[in-house]
């Protein structure tokens, strides 16, 4: 049995011969499906989560893996993660089936290698501890597939995302996340509504996992990394904001800091900068407990 994924929707067989207003309302409406087909999924990911963060807290590496359209979708949401939430480099591993070089470009047969995959677990050292997310449209792909079985056999926690109910990849993983969005509108182009769902499943997941992380305090992302202009204005309107204090005494605040909005927060209530990372080490990194 093919996947659904690959399979043709009978309402959409003469979509080539269709003016361009009703191919766009189409597609559109396939995107509203799409997201629509994530929400009965948020449980599943609540539950994932809920394993993940304590594993991610210990110091556990955070690893996606992935080929063509899923893979680029689960590189993009990690590599995110540095510079949204100070999500340390040592902490994320990104697995695309051909490596780099298919970022960019389709590498022939890469999502076939499932001994190339095994491989690279071996290689990384996935083990105990660590977290990994698998994603494939077809839930078949034999390089994801692989990656998942064998993290798992090396003691990894391991979820699946998949859009094809029943696969092998939903099977294999310990916490697995269907995302049903049925035929795609062009047979097979997965890079329409199971990307899209993919797109936002991780969004909500990897966000999710940062929030129960401490990484995020009253809606402001409070361990960005001030990295530009722009960022280091958004810095100081943060600890403006989150500290009810002027402008100057927020720039010394992150002056003393490095930068870093976080024990900023902490100084401008009389800590040393010192004293802030210590509170922040003691608290897990949660600025909520910090304060108190």
């Amino acid at each position: 049995m093919i996947p659904v994924t690959e399979s043709t929707d009978p309402a959409l067989v003469e979509l080539d011969a269709w003016s361009p207003a009703r191919i766009l309302e189409a597609l559109w409406e396939g995107q509203l499906a799409a997201v629509r087909a994530v929400g009965p999924a948020l449980a599943a990911l609540e539950h994932a989560a809920d394993a993940a963060v304590p594993l991610l807290a210990a110091g556990g590496r955070l690893v996606y893996v992935g080929a063509g359209t899923s893979g680029r979708i689960g590189v993009q949401d990690g590599a995110e993660l540095n510079p949204t939430f100070n999500w340390p480099a040592e902490q994320l591993v990104l697995m695309m089936a051909g490596g780099e070089a298919a970022l960019l470009n389709a590498v022939e047969n890469a999502e076939d290698r499932a001994e190339q995959a095994r491989s690279e677990i071996a290689a990384h050292r996935i083990e105990t501890g660590d977290v990994m997310i698998g994603i494939a449209a077809s839930g078949a792909t034999p390089y994801t597939l692989a990656a998942v079985e064998s993290a798992r056999a090396a003691g990894a926690l391991t979820i699946a995302i998949a859009n094809s109910p029943g696969s092998a990849l939903l099977e294999a993983a310990a916490y697995p996340v269907l995302l049903d969005t049925g035929p795609e509108p062009i047979a097979g182009s997965t890079r329409l509504k199971a990307g899209t769902a993919q797109k936002v499943a991780l969004n909500l997941l990897s966000t999710l996992l940062m929030v129960r992380l401490g990484r995020v305090y009253r809606g402001q992302m409070v361990d960005m990394q001030a990295r530009n202009e722009k960022l280091r204005r958004r810095a100081l309107r943060m600890v403006c904001m989150l500290g009810e204090c002027s402008g100057a005494a927020a720039a010394a605040a992150l002056a003393a800091t490095g930068g870093q909005v976080k024990p900023a927060l902490l100084v401008l209530r009389g800590l040393s900068a010192e004293a802030a990372d210590r509170a922040l080490i003691e608290s897990g990194g949660s600025l909520r407990l910090a304060l108190k």
